[in-house]
């Protein structure tokens, strides 16, 4: 496992020990606090972009990775579950020697930041932030009566697999709220979603529908011991807060959970004005 080189700098891409490329961004100085960032499903590092460029106007180190079989990364056959998402964070770390990072993750990428920093955190991570995030589990059973019926994700799986450009077109509208009454569609945010979905691999999105929504994170957030944020839009449609953000922050050994009243899960984009500042408090504390 190495890193493509060009003189001094790694470029974007590392294949790592099965032979698939992860594309990531590294942007700012290499001795700054290093940011990583974990993005939604079936999205790319670039849904990070507001977040980024703040970041980085504050003197950070940005990191963000497209998750496999997402982005620009290898369209892979396998390895669509959250142990190797895990997996392939840990190589690009050990790659980009990042020490004492603060990792955010939202939504699917929460998921993958929390069971990251439980397997491999120790002295790579100082602190967490999930927002929007699947934990601790999203599916519906006997032991998660809070959650998300299975028949849910069965049609998200059936959207994928039938017309995936008309089902992403559509899942966009409660992604952002823009199907609340009076709110305003903004074209050019949905217009990116969907560049981003549809720049993945229909297998890989697919399959990382039960990743993301059978995956139980109870024992990961239980491991995590440095401190963590849960951010939450209170209107978030995709990943209810009830039995998300509410119990994640019960289960963290160190959690703050700070709601937003209104706000969707795409608050990032759509509420960057308030979330931007929001992280960068955290970071600085």
């Amino acid at each position: 496992m190495k890193g493509r080189k060009k003189g001094n700098e790694t470029m974007s891409i590392i294949t790592i020990r099965d032979g698939t490329e992860i594309y990531f961004k590294d942007w700012g100085p290499r001795d700054a606090q290093a940011i990583v960032f974990h993005h939604g499903w079936p999205l790319s590092g670039d849904d990070w972009d507001a977040q980024m460029l703040f970041l980085l106007q504050h003197g950070y180190r940005v990191i963000a990775h497209d998750r496999r079989g997402h982005g620009r990364s290898t369209q892979t056959a396998g390895g669509h579950d959250m142990d190797t998402y895990a997996a392939d964070m840990a190589e690009l770390a050990k790659v980009l020697d990042l020490q004492n990072a603060i990792h955010i993750g939202h939504s699917t990428g929460g998921g993958e930041a929390a069971r990251y920093v439980a397997k491999y955190g120790t002295g790579a991570v100082s602190k967490l932030v999930l927002i929007g995030a699947v934990p601790p589990v999203m599916v519906k059973s006997a032991k998660n009566p809070g959650g998300t019926p299975i028949e849910v994700f069965d049609e998200i799986r059936a959207g994928v697999a039938g017309n995936r450009s008309e089902y992403y077109w559509s899942f966009i509208l409660p992604f952002y709220g823009f199907n609340r009454p009076g709110a305003d569609v903004n074209e050019q945010i949905r217009l990116n979603w969907w560049r981003q979905a549809m720049m993945g691999a229909a297998n890989a999105q697919y399959e990382c529908v039960k990743a993301f929504s059978e995956t139980d994170f109870t024992d990961d957030l239980k491991t995590i011991d440095v401190p963590v944020i849960v951010l939450h839009g209170d209107d978030d449609q995709i990943v209810p807060i009830a039995d998300s953000a509410t119990l994640t922050a019960k289960l963290v050994k160190h959690g703050t959970l700070k709601v937003y009243p209104g706000y969707p899960h795409g608050m990032c984009t759509t509420h960057a004005d308030v979330i931007n500042p929001d992280l960068l408090g955290f970071i600085k504390s």
